[in-house]
């Protein structure tokens, strides 16, 4: 059977390089060594190999193995295993799958596995982007960080054991083999319009705001016990006692700028990540401030209470009440962040926490005395 199955690999990856609409990812494919084993349930990559179960493949036609291995390929290409970045494994990978199967339906290249994740509905109201879907997506975690994985593939993705400069490293890696993939195909008048697009998009340098979110939030993550900050609730009683957050988030503060530049789109878009972050994050508590010139509403959410987005507001736009309101009533967060357009000169001084400033519609080129700007594009 092992045999007979790496046979049948290496006619599928001849298969994706000859055929010119799949010559692209045939040609990431070639690099990818094989390996056959039982210890995967059906086929997983690390982005340096791809693992397959025998017993798996052996019900699998030619086409659905051209199928799975092009799918495989993309993982990595896609930066799948190196982007989960505290996410739910399962629902992480589920997205991927959201994304990779529909491109390689609309690309038609082998034949869609049945059972996989397949929703063309789900695909475009995630704009085919990974991280959107994933917030799309309800909750599936056994609590162990692996999930059911439903579909024909199932949890194929292994993150990568790479860290830091080693893991920048094997990111800028596969750039280069989709670059020059992605050339050489385009030469040869293999790349589709659909796929060139893609891959233009997949090499741009931009930031996706949401990763950028995600990695603010988690690095406010500390096992850390400092005096630094004494625990203020016991000061008055004559006891200080170190402010402590653990490995789970600590308090963490959303600012919704609701001076009325500042959509329902928007909004949403940003309350899918809020959600995200308590579901993933498990933040001791989560405080919503809804502000225009002054502090509109607030709204405290624990650990096991439904997150409600529900907006107030819509005058003028000032900071600083903000951080006025938070050191008021003793909130005491690992880090704020500021949903707005940064259309405004009041930020007052900066806090002790880190702050982050997600900015939607507002300057070409933001930026604030303090804190972090990511320009988040709807």
């Amino acid at each position: 059977m092992t045999q007979d199955l790496a046979r049948r690999v290496s006619k599928a990856k001849t298969t994706l390089l000859l055929d010119q609409k799949s010559a692209f990812i045939g040609s990431l494919a070639l690099g990818l060594p094989t390996v056959i084993t039982d210890k995967v349930k059906t086929a997983a990559t690390d982005g340096r190999v791809i693992m397959f179960n025998p017993e798996f493949c052996a019900d699998l036609t030619d086409e659905e193995m051209v199928f799975l291995i092009a799918h495989e390929t993309m993982h990595p290409m896609l930066e799948h295993n190196y982007r989960l970045q505290g996410r739910d494994h399962a629902k992480w990978n589920k997205a991927a799958d959201y994304v990779i199967n529909q491109l390689l339906v609309m690309e038609k290249i082998g034949k869609f596995i049945d059972g996989g994740c397949l929703n063309d509905s789900l695909y475009k109201s995630g704009n085919g982007i990974t991280d959107s879907i994933y917030g799309l997506l309800p909750d599936e975690s056994n609590g162990n960080g692996s999930g059911s994985g439903s579909g024909g593939i199932g949890d194929d993705i292994i993150p990568s054991e790479a860290t830091g400069a080693d893991q920048e490293a094997e990111i800028g890696e596969w750039k280069l083999k989709v670059a020059n993939a992605a050339q050489a195909a385009k030469l040869m008048g293999s790349l589709s319009a659909n796929m060139e697009r893609f891959v233009g998009e997949l090499l741009e340098p931009k930031v996706d705001w949401r990763d950028v979110l995600r990695d603010f939030v988690f690095k406010a993550k500390t096992d850390e016990r400092s005096f630094a900050r004494p625990n203020r609730r016991f000061i008055s009683q004559g006891v200080y006692l170190p402010s402590v957050t653990g490995e789970a988030l600590g308090e963490i503060v959303i600012a919704i700028d609701c001076s009325g530049s500042i959509g329902t789109k928007e909004i949403d878009m940003f309350a899918a990540e809020m959600k995200a972050i308590k579901s993933d994050g498990s933040p001791t508590a989560m405080h919503v401030v809804y502000f225009d010139h002054a502090v509109c509403h607030y709204d405290k959410f624990g650990p096991d209470e439904e997150l409600v987005v529900t907006p107030r507001g819509g005058g003028g736009t000032a900071f600083s009440p903000v951080f006025k309101y938070i050191e008021d009533h003793d909130i005491q967060p690992v880090a704020c962040v500021f949903l707005t357009d940064l259309y405004c000169d009041d930020y007052g001084p900066a806090p002790e926490y880190p702050v982050l400033w997600a900015v939607f519609n507002g300057p070409k080129e933001p930026n604030a005395p303090f804190g972090r700007v990511v320009k988040a594009v709807t």
